[in-house]
């Protein structure tokens, strides 16, 4: 196979977004029927990267060639009209549509230049899934009824119904049982028996054994490791390769001992089917509790959780021995929960609005008077809850936008505590924050606990959550398989666990 010219070839790609180089000159070549597996921690670049192969972003630099010519993936369809096909994670299928209709979104067949609808497009989504080995799903019937598998077989439907020659598989086997993940694993080798190529991503190295040729790892945006056998790779030097590390993490010292106390946060049988399941975990005043897990673990579904966003199947939560509400944020945050969340400019920040306002806004009640607002109360004790954190520049009055990513999540972590919250959840604490304001969070962090907050913390970052955290509960597949001091624990290991599985302890 390595004697013939690549399918695929893409050099020195480069990809830059507002204060982050994703990608940093990345190689990869792909063989016509090959399976070329993409390994990569959270953040190391896969996404980006499949991105721009499947023309959903314009490399800064660096050149694509298709079939040996040199091509400009301007977009998903020119992608698609060139033989390469992506299925992603996230599916993006539409559920108030047929699966037929989905299948043939964008290229419906047709007769002497019309649109034939409705029987042409049904047979011949069934003649698609039959070949996929699901011949029981019926073409007419809506997306949105069906299953997580059975959309994904659509999904691969609709890349078949192009003329493609290569696909790439986003963790295709997430939301699959062990039987589903076979006939998958079928359905890859029939495409690969017939020429072409799958660009293949995921966590579990079993799979990456048992169905990959090669395997391309990424790291902080770079290929670390071009073409190895996947089948003879020994697990310790994948890991390896996908922990070292370019950035250097600076943690404050933690405690020697557990911090004393009755827990403030007891979680108790906690569940979501399809998430996460049943759940127990404490955490005390003055303690960091992590959360270790690969995307899909159910790491921030707990968080939203446990805060009241999503309701709960089966479980509950209290604070100070008192049982909150489920699914009720409101209850949340009056009994002393705080989130701090992922995505923290869709989802806490009011972009156009001060910083006052935002520190403000959870505890707006203190500063009413008669009706009124007391802009001059609020402003005091924004600017006393900005100060404590060393918020910058000192002017609570400029708009939130105009702070860099690590001053407007202290922003966040300023309201706060002005709020008074007793436990505080903290979900990607430093994504989109430079290396040189990360250290100064993770010194806020340790600070507020070591002052008696309990803090209950999500990271894509092993190192971080490792060197933050007092007790950490390894997460996989929406369940906990290790529990330890973080003094156990180094990044191996938690790799090792994540992506291999171990019985939980």
């Amino acid at each position: 196979m390595a004697s013939e010219p690549p399918l695929l070839s893409m050099s020195g790609i480069t990809k830059s977004f507002p204060g982050v180089r994703a990608l940093d000159g990345v190689d990869l070549d792909v063989q016509a029927g090959e399976v070329h597996c993409l390994l990569g921690q959270n953040g190391a670049g896969k996404s980006t990267l499949i991105k721009v192969l499947a023309g959903a972003h314009q490399p800064d630099t660096g050149s694509i060639r298709w079939r040996g010519e040199e091509v400009t993936l301007r977009s998903p369809i020119n992608a698609m009209r060139l033989g390469i096909a992506t299925i992603y994670q996230e599916l993006d299928l539409v559920e108030h549509l047929s699966v037929a209709e989905n299948v043939h979104l964008g290229h419906e067949p047709t007769t002497a230049g019309f649109v034939v609808r409705g029987r042409a497009a049904r047979a011949s989504t069934a003649a698609l899934l039959k070949r996929l080995g699901h011949a029981e799903i019926d073409p007419a019937r809506l997306v949105g009824q069906l299953s997580a598998a059975q959309q994904q077989i659509v999904s691969m439907a609709r890349a078949l119904s192009h003329d493609v020659r290569l696909i790439v598989m986003d963790e295709p086997s997430a939301a699959l049982d062990p039987d589903e993940v076979d006939n998958l694993f079928r359905i890859v080798g029939d495409l690969t028996a017939a020429g072409v190529a799958v660009v293949y991503i995921s966590h579990r190295l079993e799979e990456i054994r048992r169905i990959g040729d090669r395997v391309t790892v990424l790291k902080d945006g770079r290929a670390v490791a071009n073409g190895l056998p996947a089948k003879s790779t020994p697990t310790g030097e994948v890991v390896a390769l996908m922990t070292g590390r370019n950035v250097e993490y600076v943690f404050p010292d933690r405690p020697v001992s557990p911090p004393p106390g009755e827990p403030v946060l007891t979680v108790q049988g906690l569940s979501r089917p399809g998430e996460f399941e049943p759940l127990d975990l404490e955490v005390r005043p003055g303690e960091i509790v992590g959360l270790a897990g690969l995307v899909g673990s159910g790491r921030s579904e707990i968080l939203e959780t446990v805060y009241g966003a999503r309701k709960p199947t089966t479980g509950q939560v209290r604070v100070g021995g008192r049982a909150l509400k489920p699914g009720s944020v409101r209850a949340a945050v009056r009994a002393g929960l705080g989130l701090a969340p992922e995505e923290r400019k869709a989802q806490a920040l009011l972009m156009l609005e001060s910083v006052t306002r935002n520190v403000s806004v959870s505890s707006m009640s203190r500063f009413a008077r008669g009706g009124w607002i007391d802009r001059g109360a609020e402003l005091g004790a924004a600017r006393a809850a900005t100060r404590e954190l060393s918020l910058r520049p000192d002017n609570p009055s400029v708009p939130v936008r105009t702070l860099s990513g690590g001053n407007q999540q202290k922003a966040v972590l300023a309201r706060w505590l002005l709020r008074g919250c007793k436990v505080l959840l903290l979900d990607e604490p430093t994504r989109g924050v430079d290396v040189g304001a990360r250290a100064e969070l993770y010194a806020v962090i340790r600070r507020l606990a070591d002052e008696g907050l309990a803090v209950l913390l999500v990271s894509s970052e092993v190192p971080e959550v490792l060197g933050l955290a007092d007790r950490v509960l390894v997460l996989r597949e929406g369940r906990v398989v290790h529990t330890a001091p973080a003094r156990e624990l180094d990044e191996h290991r938690v790799l090792d666990l994540v992506m291999e599985g171990s019985p939980a302890s």
